[in-house]
Formats: C-alpha cells, structure tokens, sequence
C-alpha cells in the first residue's frame, strides 16, 4: 500500500523550484534567496492544506537558520 506524504510532495516541489529559479550553473547547488523559497513553500502548503501553520513555521525557521549561514540563500541540500 502506498501512502502519500503531502509533505514529501511539497518537498519535492520545492526542490524542482530551487532547480528552475536558482542561477548557479546546471549541477550547481541550486540557491534561491530565502524569501523566494518562503513565498513559494508557505503558498503551495496553504493550497494543500494538509500540513499545519505551526509546522509551516517551524520549517521555515529552521530554513532562515541555515539560509542565514549562507549568505541568506536557500540549498537545496538544507531541507
């Protein structure tokens, strides 16, 4: 049996976004600014509406933290 982890989803998503929107060279790490990926990942959860605010929130905390390390950008490698 196959479940589906909307989680898993959006991550997923995310990770096809940071490849299309980074401007690192292709194989490169894929950065996007911070406030590029909170907008896009904060939209697609609330348009799934399985995953709480809460988590919402915490995640991105956790990202900022790590984006704050990088110069303010996302890798995708921090989620």
């Amino acid at each position: 049996i196959s479940c589906w982890n909307p989680l898993q989803s959006l991550l997923s998503s995310m990770k096809q976004a940071c490849e299309i929107l980074t401007r690192d060279p292709e194989g490169g790490a894929a950065r996007i600014p911070f406030k590029t990926f909170s907008f896009i990942y904060s939209y697609l959860a609330s348009i799934d509406g399985e995953i709480p605010e809460t988590e919402i929130e915490a995640f991105l905390e956790g990202i900022k933290e790590q984006a704050n390390k990088h110069h303010g950008m996302v890798l995708i490698r921090h989620f």
